[in-house]
């Protein structure tokens, strides 16, 4: 199969952490053609460690060997290098979220559109190995019907380094607009929830931006004791309804101290699910009949001579079975792929999908579905009402098991 040609731009700490290796040695059908920053030495790092071309951003824009543009530079930057590229008529794959509002997010789709292009956004993690493992387990009915979802996770940010914003490398996003913990860490809740049961329906929520004037702390920084202000939401608490019927709830905060949680319950037991920055957590069922039944023995009989479900006579009998054997805990294999270290996956399935003349399974309407999610939310927090979603997404189609080896897993995307 053709190679697709992509050209990436921003060479920030994201790509030089997890995409360009990625890019460059695992994924057979992407082929980096060049790399652009504004900062020159990021691009010539790439250049250098690589062996690929620096470029200019107009450069890759109007090459006409390139036909995928690769959008890793901050999210402010998202809206305007993703329009240009759709603009030039390119393939987009952008890093999370898409834009930081969701009326440039609106914008991007009517682009896409106009372009008929192929547009696709991280986070791609919802392809990893347990993340589709749980999908399958979840629609083979593991634990029933799909009742609840619960999200969670909080970590403190808190401006600590004597070089907070002073250096490129220090600038830390996630007290940013456009990059605030919603957007940062969200996207990876929302994508597997939509994953796992597709669109939202309705979302109300409480918390915004609890404390917009902050102090720089450390006694090294140039500006110590000033204020600054963060500019985007920062602790979120929805309640989601889904189309499909399932309720969820959604915390997500950068103001308290770290915990995270990720569970469905269902109708016969609950999942345990991973952390969704993640693609090899561990995954966890609770349901009766998980582990063979236990055995009650006296003291002083044999395996095989206890009581079991053949001789209870009485219901107190029964009874003792339920205290005997309650529901069980089991850890659950995963049975997909891309356990790995795996950014740029989702690229990957982008240029399948352009050969194979398939969508994308991290098209741009789930992303813009999330936009409008964590939108909804701040919009709720204001007016104290329901907000009623106005967009849906397609549920991605799923991966197959594999047992491939980590060089063989790509296959899975070439369908």
């Amino acid at each position: 199969m053709k190679k697709v040609k992509v050209g990436v731009i921003g060479c920030g700490g994201i790509c030089k952490a997890a995409y360009m290796e990625s890019m460059i040695s695992q994924f057979a059908i992407v082929d980096v053609a060049g790399a652009a920053d504004k900062i020159d030495s990021r691009a010539q790092w790439m250049a250098d460690h690589y062996g690929i071309r620096k470029m200019t951003v107009d450069e890759i824009l109007e090459s006409p060997e390139i036909e995928v543009v690769v959008n890793l530079t901050y999210p402010e930057s998202h809206y305007e290098i993703t329009s240009a590229a759709l603009k030039h008529g390119k393939h987009v794959f952008c890093e999370k979220m898409m834009a930081p509002t969701f009326e440039e997010a609106s914008d991007l789709m009517r682009l896409m559109r106009e372009a008929n292009a192929l547009y696709a956004t991280a986070p791609d993690t919802f392809l990893g190995a347990w993340e589709q493992s749980a999908r399958k387990y979840l629609d083979d009915g593991i634990i029933g019907d799909p009742v609840t979802v619960h999200a969670q996770i909080t970590m403190r940010y808190q401006p600590e380094t004597p070089f907070f914003d002073t250096l490129p490398k220090h600038f830390f996003f996630p007290l940013h607009y456009g990059g605030g913990f919603p957007f940062d860490l969200g996207g990876y809740y929302l994508h597997e929830m939509i994953n796992l049961f597709g669109s939202i329906k309705r979302v109300t929520g409480f918390g915004g931006n609890l404390k917009a004037s902050r102090v720089f702390s450390n006694p090294k920084h140039p500006r110590y004791g000033e204020n600054f202000e963060v500019d985007t939401p920062t602790t979120l608490i929805a309640a989601l309804e889904f189309d499909n019927g399932v309720l969820g709830t959604f915390h997500i905060s950068s103001d308290s101290y770290l915990s995270q949680s990720f569970v469905v319950t269902g109708t016969d037991g609950t999942l345990k699910l991973g952390d969704p920055n993640m693609t090899n957590a561990r995954l966890s069922v609770t349901r009766a009949g998980a582990a063979p039944p236990m055995e009650s023995l006296m003291p002083g009989m044999q395996p095989g001579s206890g009581r079991n479900r053949q001789n209870m006579d009485d219901d107190n009998d029964k009874q003792q079975l339920v205290e005997f054997n309650p529901p069980q805990t089991v850890e659950l294999p995963l049975l997909h792929g891309f356990y790995n270290q795996c950014r740029g996956v989702g690229l990957a399935d982008l240029c399948y999908a352009l050969r194979n003349g398939r969508r994308p399974r991290c098209h741009a309407d789930i992303g813009y579905h999330s936009i409008e999610v964590i939108h909804g939310i701040q919009e709720s927090c204001q007016t104290g009402r329901i907000y009623e979603m106005t967009t849906k997404c397609d549920r991605p189609a799923p991966l197959s098991p594999s047992s491939y080896t980590v060089s063989g897993q790509e296959r899975t995307l070439d369908d």
